[in-house]
């Protein structure tokens, strides 16, 4: 839906464009703090679940949810107050893209408790193995927001031209709707996981204990690994507009991708720790090869398409000659990249389902600051080699990071971690 919402805006202008691309990067990094819940629950659930354990996963599931609460009051006040000083990342003459960042991030603040709660709760559902009514939550809600975000953009049917707070407001109308389908299913039992009012009023902190224990591991390496992605987009804006245009362009097409290869994922991370729960290693091996593979049929088929159709594809963001230009010269680099990211994104689920957490932190961290930070600013700065040089280091941090992951893999430590 990002990316529909990123069509959308690039129609206003490429600085528009440009502004609520910084502002969606602002919270996506934020929300990588929501993944200490996220995560540390799943992790602890499934071994509850696979054990058999409902009532004990409802009890962490209750906890988790106090966290969630509380850390939603905080990002709602952070994104709302903070937001001028956090765009002023973004350097421009006119003040355009800016001044569409603040607005962005200040409409999404006035609906961020419910986008926040049902983000972290939906999550939990998914990573408890119930995808399908994650899924129909998830659909139904970017439905009502694809068919919200144009009429409030461009001033459909009557309603008054609003640009980009029209986006950001179909974003928060439809995500408090998911919010409330969320709040329905938890409270039928038609899920493995029950929303507990006694849970929500008697804090455990020995549970907190165990959700930070299990979940700030991945928490630094996700917020290690979106700080350095602000980092290079701030790098293609001191550049110039056009190539963060085009960068935004690529990092919207990269989410769609993302959100796929972290399904496959996630579902290795649910059965790897639902099979270790179980105590059937063997299976848990099988299941997490077959996953590998699968995922790397799928995206040498995605890395052909892109390359056969790349114009097309930027087009469909833009109509700038100046961005079409300056992705063009990306995109084929663009696809090579897919390959490692996509199979190194099945391969850290696994680790971090069977609670190899630390080795993927430290991981993310020591290529963040050397790739993504630092040689990063050479290419950029000192060679001089624009977007096409970003996109380079990237390709060889995620070729690396593979290589690494799947060594740490090989050595099957992971089948005795105890969480």
């Amino acid at each position: 839906m990002w990316t529909v919402e990123a069509i959308l805006i690039g129609q206003i202008s490429a600085a528009a464009f440009g502004g609520v691309g910084m502002a969606i990067q602002v919270i996506v990094v934020c929300m990588a703090v929501l993944l200490t819940f996220i995560v540390g629950a799943s992790l602890i659930i499934t071994r509850h679940l696979g054990a058999g354990n409902k009532w004990e996963a409802n009890h962490v599931f209750g906890q988790t949810m106090i966290l969630g609460i509380i850390l939603a009051v905080v990002l709602t006040l952070l994104w709302y107050f903070g937001a001028p000083q956090i765009l002023n990342l973004i350097r421009d003459e006119t003040g355009e893209a800016k001044a569409a960042g603040i607005t962005y991030l200040r409409t999404i603040a006035m609906f961020a408790p419910f986008v926040i709660i049902n983000f972290i709760a939906v999550g939990v559902v998914r990573g408890a193995g119930a995808t399908i009514h994650s899924m129909l939550i998830n659909v139904g809600l970017n439905l009502i927001n694809v068919c919200l975000a144009p009429i409030l953009i461009f001033g459909l049917f009557g309603f008054p031209r609003l640009e980009v707070q029209g986006a950001a407001l179909a974003a928060g109308i439809s995500h408090t709707i998911g919010f409330m389908a969320t709040y329905l299913l938890l409270r039928s039992k038609r899920s493995a996981l029950f929303l507990s009012f006694r849970e929500l009023t008697t804090p455990n902190w020995q549970t907190f204990k165990r959700l930070f224990n299990a979940g700030l591991p991945t928490t630094i390496e996700q917020l290690v690994w979106s700080f350095g992605l602000l980092v290079v987009s701030t790098y293609a804006a001191v550049i110039s507009i056009t190539v963060l245009a085009a960068h935004q362009v690529f990092l919207r097409i990269q989410s769609i991708l993302s959100m796929i290869y972290m399904g496959f994922g996630l579902g290795a991370m649910t059965l790897m720790g639902k099979n270790l729960g179980a105590e059937q290693r063997k299976l848990a091996q099988r299941t997490a090869e077959m996953a590998g593979w699968v995922v790397f049929v799928f995206v040498m088929v995605i890395s052909l398409a892109m390359i056969f159709f790349s114009r097309q594809i930027i087009a469909v963001f833009t109509d700038d000659p100046q961005v079409l230009r300056t992705g063009a010269v990306v995109i084929k680099l663009f696809a090579l990249v897919q390959i490692p990211k996509a199979v190194d994104g099945v391969l850290m689920g696994n680790l971090r389902g069977a609670g190899d957490l630390k080795w993927l932190m430290w991981i993310t961290i020591i290529s963040v600051f050397i790739f993504e930070i630092s040689l990063n600013w050479m290419i950029a700065f000192v060679f001089n080699l624009s977007l096409w040089g970003l996109w380079l280091m990237h390709t060889a941090d995620e070729t690396l990071r593979l290589v690494l992951n799947y060594w740490r893999y090989r050595g099957g430590k992971w089948k005795f971690i105890d969480i």
